[in-house]
């Protein structure tokens, strides 16, 4: 299996399809890279080249029991680029993604990054607070965490229904996007599903998003029931000097995944390639 050996002589999973300019795809929680093969497909097939790894703890990666921080998911994600050495690269990062996309560009700046799209994503910042009306209030995240711990399994085909809004009239949503999801869930370490949380719900990227100096897409679904767009994709949207939002009516958290938005998703990510 193509593995990254990091700094740290844990291994990063990943997948790599077809040739041409490098795209990169960094997944939500609790998946993996396998989440993104429909899009993996599509750029492959457009003469990009698709890149998916599986996060620390998450799928075939090392389940490490520490690490789950976004500083060190940034530096991963820099190992990856810098032992495949990618240049002129978009990125592509769906939910908790966009926290390690935006904490990447931070640290790392973007001498390597043509341009970067967030999906969902939880940038600026997600938790509720005083400047954060909009945010998620704390009690949900400890819910979460308490839902991992008492019995993951059944936890995560719970989430799965209000992670593809599968539980709104009309919803296009499949069981088998929430079986996927589930068994995606179960590959990631009961520890990182809990740190992740912890991780997500109280990093505050607006200084990430400051240094973004490259084209940026910023999709989010209106009925995103997991990261709400007015505390994430509409201030990121403001923050980031040259970003694009486009905001799907009726769009669930899990946009590249249910049948009608995942066609219009990867039509919008190749037109933006395109740039």
């Amino acid at each position: 299996m193509p593995t990254c050996t990091l700094r740290d002589g844990n291994e990063l999973f990943y997948k790599d399809w077809g040739s041409g300019r490098p795209v990169v795809f960094i997944h939500g929680w609790p998946l993996n890279g396998d989440a993104w093969q429909d899009q993996l497909k599509a750029v492959a097939d457009a003469g990009y080249r698709g890149i998916a790894h599986d996060r620390r703890g998450h799928g075939r990666s090392t389940p490490v029991y520490d690490g789950y921080d976004f500083d060190t998911f940034a530096d991963d994600l820099n190992d990856l680029i810098t032992q495949l050495d990618l240049n002129d690269v978009t990125l592509v990062a769906h939910s908790m993604g966009g926290g390690e996309l935006a904490r990447y560009i931070g640290r790392h700046g973007t001498a390597r990054i043509r341009s970067a799209v967030l999906l969902s994503a939880i940038p600026p910042l997600m938790l509720q607070g005083p400047d954060n009306p909009e945010g998620v209030p704390q009690s949900v995240f400890d819910d979460i965490k308490a839902g991992i711990l008492k019995e993951r399994s059944q936890f995560w085909k719970d989430t799965a229904v209000g992670f593809h809004s599968a539980d709104r009239e009309g919803s296009k949503a499949t069981q088998g996007n929430l079986d996927a999801f589930w068994y995606m869930a179960m590959a990631e370490t009961i520890e990182g599903g809990v740190a992740c949380v912890d991780a997500f719900a109280a990093t505050d990227f607006h200084e990430d998003l400051k240094k973004f100096d490259v084209p940026t897409l910023v999709v989010h679904g209106d009925d995103d029931q997991v990261v709400p767009i007015d505390a994430t994709g509409r201030k990121s949207a403001k923050l980031i000097q040259d970003a694009t939002l486009k905001v799907y009516e009726g769009g669930s958290h899990g946009i590249a995944l249910v049948p009608g938005d995942k066609e219009k998703f990867n039509a919008d990510l190749l037109e933006f390639l395109q740039r």
